[in-house]
């Protein structure tokens, strides 16, 4: 995939990874080219996979969802994977969810609204999904969160 990326495609990621709402017209300008080559190359970078979309980020603990939480989960029937992702997708509260190598078959992230809406979560809904057991780690504080860095070097 890498090779099918040149300098403007770089520039342009970059553009967009520190501001995804920078307009085209802008990025046309500070790159030179015109506005029309700027759509171009976005849809093509969404048609290799490289950019999936843009989005709003809305802070949980803006509208009361204050307790970020990671469960490490076992599962009781690997066999079972599939109706437990399933379940995890009806959970609004579950934000992510990541197979892992390691000491859990699963990492989800989870938002609850303070810690009895989480103990809410995790035993009422959680593990009605038949999981074997979980264990959980409460995020004080997002410290950052970002972008890969985007560099020259993926263009070869």
């Amino acid at each position: 995939m890498s090779q099918q990326l040149d300098s403007l495609d770089i520039k342009l990621l970059r553009m967009l990874s520190v501001n995804a709402r920078k307009p085209y017209l802008e990025i046309a300008r500070e790159t030179g080219v015109s506005g029309a080559a700027i759509h171009q190359r976005m849809a093509k970078l969404q048609a290799l996979g490289i950019v999936r979309g843009s989005e709003t980020i809305i802070d949980p603990a803006s509208i009361g969802y204050t307790t970020c939480a990671y469960l490490g989960v076992f599962f009781k029937d690997p066999s079972k994977y599939d109706e437990i992702l399933e379940g995890l997708k009806q959970i609004p509260e579950v934000v992510e969810c990541h197979l892992t190598t390691g000491q859990y078959d699963m990492i989800i992230k989870l938002y609850a609204r303070n810690n009895e809406h989480l103990l809410s979560v995790i035993h009422d809904k959680l593990h009605s999904l038949d999981l074997g057991r979980t264990e959980t780690t409460i995020s004080f504080k997002e410290v950052f969160n970002r972008q890969l860095p985007i560099e020259e070097s993926h263009i070869n």
